[in-house]
């Protein structure tokens, strides 16, 4: 079943964009005025980067910035995060190819026809803007947070278990230190006789 895959008309400011938001303050709303007049992007191409960023997840449906909009103002996250937002945005895309982002040319087009069902003109379009987008992501941590998700026991996998038996336990034994103080007068049946009590006490 044929799938919508985001894209843009003109996707030459989106490292542009990325760059702004990390330099600019961050909006109660991000708006077509926020986005001309504080980030510089007035070209009728640059409005429809705004529904872009909600594809990303980068703004809800009231255009507020989400946590991750905020990651992305982290130069040290924002790559990181990037690619997070990418395989979100474009699942199916990673669900037919687990390594989509490493695709270029016409196997990433043709992974994109396979999957949305688009004309030529649509394919282009997503591949572009697809690309534009993994150039500036970091993948490489990506992948191994997904590697370690797969590996998590919360994550529903089997995993090895230490036998219960195999688990050191304590040891009910108990040590007595015990002083008998003997008077220095008393007679071999005496102590004898309190040894004795004393074996008795603990049989």
């Amino acid at each position: 079943m044929a799938v919508s895959l985001p894209y843009l008309g003109s996707y030459k400011n989106v490292p542009v964009l990325f760059d702004k938001i990390i330099t600019a303050k961050v909006p109660d709303t991000f708006s077509q005025t926020f986005l001309a007049q504080t980030l510089g992007l007035k070209g009728s191409g640059d409005r429809p980067l705004i529904p872009f960023l909600r594809a990303l997840g980068a703004l809800d449906a009231s255009n507020k910035p989400t946590a991750r909009y905020h990651l992305l103002r982290n130069k040290g996250k924002k790559k990181r995060e990037l690619a997070r937002a990418i395989r979100d945005a474009y699942r199916p895309l990673f669900d037919a190819d687990e390594n989509a982002n490493a695709k270029s040319g016409e196997e990433l087009k043709g992974l994109i026809s396979q999957v949305a069902g688009t004309d030529e003109d649509a394919t282009n379009r997503i591949a572009w803007t697809f690309q534009s987008l993994t150039k500036i992501a970091d993948f490489s941590f990506d992948a191994q947070e997904t590697h370690e998700e797969e590996e998590s026991p919360d994550n529903g996998k089997v995993v090895e278990t230490v036998a219960p038996a195999t688990i050191p336990r304590l040891r009910s034994e108990f040590h007595y230190n015990i002083q008998v103080h003997l008077p220095s007068n008393g007679t071999e049946e005496t102590y004898l006789n309190r040894f004795n009590a004393l074996r008795r006490v603990f049989q």
